[in-house]
Order: C-alpha cells, then sequence, then structure tokens
C-alpha cells in the first residue's frame, strides 16, 4: 500500500511525470497506455507527437485507420509523409481503346467532400464519364489514392495541431524530370489539403529528397484547384527546409525548372524566418540570385514558354529572413554581397557550406560585413584549433587499459606542455603491443606517420 501510494505521487507530479514519459521508447510506451485509462490519456501526446506516412494506395481508403486518425489526430505536431518513386508510380502514356490514339488528360481535382453517395455518383470524378472510365481501366490503384484529394483533406483536416510537414519523394530519374508521375498528383493533393484544412499552428515545411518540378505542384498560384485564398494559408511558413535533386550547373541547364524553384520561393518573402536550401548531388546555381544569372535574363530556345522569356526575374528580398543556410552551390562572390547588403537589417546568420565561386574571392563576398560592422574587426576573428588525440583499441580491450599507456607518457609534463605531433609518435610506439596487425597496417597507410 505505501508503494502505491509512493508511485501515486510521483505520478501525480508533472515534471517527474513527464521525464519519466520522455525517456521511454515507443515501443514501451504503446504497451504503457494500455495498463489503464489514465496512462493512456498521458502516454497519447509522446506516443503520437510524430507520425511518418508511406503512402500507399489503402492509406487514406480504409475507414478504421481513418477512424483512428480522427481520435489521435490532436496529438500530432509533426508528420513525415513518404512516396518514393518507383516504377509503380511511372504514368504510361493514356489511349484511346478504339483508335489506339493518345489522349490528353487535363487534370483538374475532384475536391466535393460530401459523403452523400448519390451526389458522389452524380459528377464525374475526372471531367467526364469517359475520361473517368478510362483512367478507371488503365490506371492502378495508387493512382487514384494519390488524386483522391476529399480523403487527403479528411486526413488533414483531424491534425488541427500540426506545426511541422514534411515530404519526402526520393528516386527520380533523370529521365523522368519531365514527366508527370504518380507522386505529383500525391503532392497536389496535399497541397489542396492543406489550403483547405484549418491548420493554424503549422508553421514549418521540410521538403526533404524531392525532385525539382514538385514545386511546381506544390506552388498555389499555379492552378490545380488552386482558390484565391490559397497562397496566404503558406505565408504563415516561417521555416523552410528544401532538399533537392540537383539541376547540373551548365551553359544551358533546365531554365524552367530554375524559374519553377524561384518562383516558390518569392511565396514566402513576406513571411520566411529561417531557410536552408541544399542540393542532392552534383552542384547547382545558387536558388538566391537566379535573378542575376545570365542564362535567366535572355531570350533562349531551351525554354518551354518562349514567350515569356522577356520577363526578368525579380529579385528574392525576404522581409524578415534571420538565418539562411546554402549548400552544395556555385555561385558568384557579387550575387553573396549582394543578397547580404539587401538583407542586412534583419539577417544574423548565414551559412555556404560546399560553395565553390565562380568568380571572385571570399573577401569580395563578405565585403557588406566591413560596411555592417563598421571595421574589419570581423576578420581578425582566430579560428580556435585543439588537438584531439585517437587511440584505437583491439577487440576485448578496455578502454582504460590503452588511456594508461598514454597517460604514463604525459603525466609528467609541465600543465604549460603542448604535446606536439613527434609527442603522440612516441606514445603511439609506447603503446604499440596493443594494437593488433590488422590496425597497425591501417596505421601504416593513414594520413598519420606512425612507425
Amino acid at each position: 500500500m505505501a508503494l502505491g501510494s509512493t508511485f501515486l505521487r510521483l505520478w501525480l507530479t508533472d515534471r517527474a511525470r513527464d521525464t519519466l514519459l520522455a525517456s521511454l521508447p515507443k515501443e514501451d510506451l504503446s504497451a504503457f497506455r494500455l495498463v489503464c485509462h489514465d496512462f493512456s490519456v498521458r502516454a497519447a501526446p509522446l506516443l503520437f507527437e510524430n507520425i511518418n506516412i508511406n503512402f500507399r494506395a489503402s492509406t487514406f481508403a480504409k475507414p478504421a485507420r481513418m477512424a483512428a486518425l480522427d481520435h489521435i489526430g490532436r496529438h500530432v505536431q509533426t508528420l513525415s509523409f513518404s512516396m518514393a518513386h518507383t516504377p509503380e508510380t511511372f504514368l504510361p502514356p493514356l489511349l484511346d481503346a478504339t483508335t489506339g490514339e493518345e489522349v490528353t488528360f487535363i487534370y483538374e481535382p475532384y475536391t466535393q467532400t460530401t459523403r452523400d453517395s448519390a451526389s458522389r455518383l452524380s459528377n464525374p470524378t475526372y471531367g467526364s464519364w469517359e475520361m473517368t472510365d478510362m483512367l478507371v481501366k488503365q490506371y492502378s490503384p495508387l493512382f487514384h489514392a494519390a488524386a483522391n484529394v476529399p480523403s487527403f483533406i479528411r486526413a488533414f483536416s483531424s491534425l488541427r495541431n500540426l506545426k511541422h510537414l514534411k515530404i519526402s519523394c526520393p528516386g527520380q530519374e533523370a529521365i523522368q524530370r519531365f514527366r508527370r508521375s504518380i507522386v505529383d498528383y500525391a503532392l497536389i493533393s496535399i497541397r489542396v489539403a492543406v489550403e483547405r484544412s484549418n491548420l493554424l499552428l503549422l508553421d514549418t515545411l521540410s521538403l526533404l529528397s524531392i525532385h525539382p518540378g514538385a514545386v511546381l505542384y506544390l506552388t498555389p498560384t499555379m492552378g490545380f484547384g488552386a482558390l484565391p485564398n490559397s497562397a496566404k494559408r503558406w505565408k504563415r511558413i516561417t521555416n523552410l527546409t528544401i532538399c533537392m535533386d540537383s539541376i547540373p550547373f551548365s551553359p544551358y541547364p533546365p531554365l524552367d525548372h530554375l524559374k519553377l524553384v524561384h518562383s516558390y520561393l518569392q511565396l514566402f518573402a513576406s513571411s520566411l524566418t529561417d531557410f536552408v536550401f541544399r542540393w542532392q548531388g552534383v552542384k547547382g546555381l545558387s536558388p538566391l540570385s537566379l535573378d542575376k544569372e545570365v542564362c535567366l535574363q535572355k531570350n533562349s530556345p531551351e525554354m518551354a514558354c518562349p514567350r515569356r522569356c522577356h520577363l526578368a526575374l525579380r529579385p528574392l528580398r525576404f522581409e524578415k529572413l534571420r538565418s539562411m543556410e546554402v549548400e552544395n552551390i556555385v555561385v558568384d562572390a557579387s550575387q553573396i554581397s549582394s543578397f547580404i547588403t539587401a538583407h542586412r537589417h534583419t539577417i544574423r546568420e548565414f551559412n555556404f557550406e560546399d560553395t565553390h565561386l565562380r568568380n571572385g574571392d571570399w573577401d569580395q563576398a563578405l565585403t557588406p560585413l566591413t560596411r555592417i560592422s563598421g571595421s574589419e574587426k570581423w576578420k581578425e576573428k582566430a579560428e580556435e584549433v585543439m588537438d584531439v588525440p585517437l587511440l584505437l583499441s583491439p577487440i576485448g580491450l578496455e578502454g582504460r587499459v590503452g588511456n594508461e599507456a598514454l597517460l604514463d607518457y604525459f603525466n609528467y609534463k609541465p600543465k604549460a606542455f603542448r604535446p606536439s605531433i613527434g609527442a603522440w609518435q612516441k606514445a603511439g610506439a609506447k603503446s604499440r603491443e596493443l594494437f593488433p596487425e590488422h590496425m597497425k597496417r591501417f596505421l601504416r597507410t593513414s594520413i598519420f606517420n606512425w612507425r
């Protein structure tokens, strides 16, 4: 009885209870919820805070699964939606069954959410009954599940406390870059569902491992079921992360894809505070300075819409940007300098990872920092460097045994002594008997001079 009272006092202490639940893995939380009703209620927010969806034909089709989502949806704060490009997502040309000719399919999302079967059957899903019948016969159930916008709307409407949406669409081959697949229809359904659901807390969007054409289907101003107020929903996004399959830098890059990226980023110009962009694969052009690229400033026969080639891109100007990181890009020093200057009043942190400068050097690129700070003291900041010893021990040997071999050598040194590379070599010779033969061979071929 005393043990029960002690546990009850512990359980009723919010901080102790939350610490206990946070330390449990998900497998244990699932079993923990089965003990009693109070345990179930307390564990549910942590267990369902992050959920992953690998989209399949039956993901939003089963009534029991949707009922469960309605029950736990209020706890979900991060949703990870994944749909990889596979042979199943490839869409072959649509053919007329009588003539064998290719039929043009103009897609308009069906967004009617009524549950009245008579009303649902009175309107064709894909524009006309002939087209609907053709698509049902020639395309797989996965396509119809991806294009089932009402099911997406119902699912996202259950996630009223959603804060972070992650979308991942890996695996697209370069030869399929200009073809629409089932993945693209799923992206349209996600966009429409977000716009028509009451997701007031959604402020973070992560597009992880997506193909360049994905931004066309995620942009509300490009059509595909967009409403006049669709862009307003996306302007609430303050944190944006994009990891995109690279568009190789060349004299004739795919200009239409670059323009789509620029147009998509322009959508967040008034709200974005934190921005991360990475090209996956070979280096690509900086998405922040596409308006200054020569290939996008003149007419080109490579463009899909040559009549609009003369329209210049508007420079990207993020009004509230505080943190920015770009990775794996090719850019000019002048482009970096112009971007920093344009955002000098708001930006507090910027990071250029794996960046290659075509023209100029980093002193020219970071010249605005001198004007902003009023001096060049930022150049004088010394880089902190420290030597960290690396000791490899054989299998079965405790780490303290190897450490003692090094400490025996260094213990008698004065405090101001800083061991050199030669000292480490002597220490290595002293502990040589601790290494097996295969580790000796490894160290002989490493960058260090172990003798």
